[in-house]
């Protein structure tokens, strides 16, 4: 693509926009609560042993519906509480050439929840001491970051390194009907090294000087997956599969490399062109990389959240270090070592949101460990509408808040009224790289 037609301000992450909306709204909502389960058991009544039997998790049905509705072809979720069953359910349809109703275990990319699985690695390899959060980045990738003598391992997964976003360069930008077809036709079939993307981010001035700021970078885990590499030996994705998936059986997550194809049932993505809705399931992954090139379930990642903050992959003291936070201005919330706490009127969640061209990912849940949620929908870029907005807003409140917090408004706009907040010249097909 010619970078010189593809100049603008970035567009903001409108996923990020509306969580940020709801974490800081003043509605009065329930904090679901989980309730003990009492098993039936001889000599009790067949009435009552049903009625005690452990319920399904808050049922997020109808709201999956009515996004399905306004504005996403796909909506998947689950939901997770102890002493309850998983609910898990979906809306729409797989593809809109066959119209096939899509299933709730489909897959489907996850953006940047993939960085809590590269910071999870990180974190335990710190464990083993074959590395140290505050040691620099020259000293495992010498020449490769201006500066890099002042940047710590910490400070790529806290995005304080002040290293600009390589995704926000105006080679990865569309800003019209014609590049965006360019990026169709070309653009997302291209095959990046980690050290050119990183060589792109490096190659702007630094938003500020390490330490003293904090400004969301997918540059940041690029580099953090090359360090993998150079401790162990061995590719981040190979990291991550023999630590958290293969223990964990998360038999329907993967980590590719080039592999443009997602596996098994799932949703197709979409992007609008003036003829009608352009399928954009397919790209080549590793313009995301160690940032966000994961293909998962929302089964997998409830999986993968309760046993991160249940204490099954890090010790004590490494998961305290994953969630001290600092304040994240540009999402309206704090951010951990590869963790977003957001704010709610009913309690804290954590976890990280995601996206890539066609896929948007919510995985968050208690600090405790004891519920989480995962959402996956497929919002049709360029055909939103307000109606998408406020299915959004209601789903993400009911999935965090119970269904008490289902029907209260947010105090404040879902979307901020902003030239590019909605349809704007300037548009990312990797906006949602976070």
């Amino acid at each position: 693509m010619n970078a010189n037609h593809l100049t603008g301000p970035r567009r903001r992450d409108r996923l990020g926009l509306r969580l940020a909306a709801v974490a800081v709204a003043g509605a009065t909502v329930a904090t679901l609560a989980p309730t003990a389960a009492v098993a039936a058991g001889v000599g009790v009544p067949a009435a009552v042993a049903e009625a005690e039997r452990p319920r399904p998790a808050v049922d997020l049905g109808p709201e999956l519906r009515a996004l399905a509705e306004h504005g996403a072809t796909a909506a998947l979720g689950e939901a997770r509480e102890n002493g309850r069953r998983p609910w898990r359910g979906a809306a729409g349809v797989a593809d809109l050439d066959s119209g096939r109703a899509v299933r709730a275990d489909s897959r489907f990319r996850i953006g940047s929840v993939t960085k809590t699985f590269v910071s999870t690695v990180v974190l335990q390899l710190a464990d083993e001491g074959r590395l140290r959060l505050d040691d620099p980045v020259e000293q495992y990738l010498p020449g490769v970051v201006p500066n890099g003598g002042a940047i710590t391992l910490r400070q790529l997964l806290q995005h304080t390194s002040g290293l600009f976003d390589y995704l926000e360069d105006p080679r990865f930008l569309y800003h019209d009907v014609a590049s965006l077809r360019t990026y169709l036709a070309e653009g997302r079939w291209t095959d990046f090294r980690p050290e050119e993307l990183v060589s792109v981010g490096v190659g702007h001035e630094p938003y500020f000087a390490p330490g003293q700021g904090w400004h969301y970078s997918n540059t940041n885990y690029i580099l953090t997956g090359m360090i993998i590499r150079k401790v162990t030996g061995r590719s981040w994705q190979r990291e991550v599969e023999r630590r958290i998936v293969e223990p964990l059986h998360l038999d329907s997550t993967t980590f590719p490399n080039s592999s443009a194809r997602i596996p098994g049932p799932h949703a197709h993505g979409y992007v609008q062109l003036p003829e009608g809705p352009a399928d954009v399931t397919r790209i080549n992954p590793t313009v995301a990389d160690a940032a966000g090139n994961g293909i998962s379930t929302t089964a997998d990642l409830d999986r993968f959240h309760a046993a991160l903050f249940g204490g099954k992959l890090l010790t004590p003291a490494r998961l305290a270090e994953m969630t001290a936070v600092v304040p994240a201005p540009m999402i309206a919330a704090h951010y951990g070592l590869g963790l977003i706490r957001y704010d709610l009127p009913c309690g804290e969640v954590w976890g990280h949101t995601g996206g890539i061209p066609g896929y948007n990912t919510v995985l968050l849940g208690a600090r405790d460990g004891s519920r989480q949620f995962a959402l996956s929908f497929n919002i049709l870029e360029g055909a939103e509408t307000d109606e998408t907005g406020a299915a959004i807003d209601a789903l993400f409140l009911k999935a965090a808040c119970g269904p008490d917090g289902a029907g209260a408004a947010p105090a404040a706009p879902a979307t901020p009224s902003a030239p590019s907040a909605e349809g704007g010249a300037d548009r990312s097909p990797l906006k949602l790289l976070r």
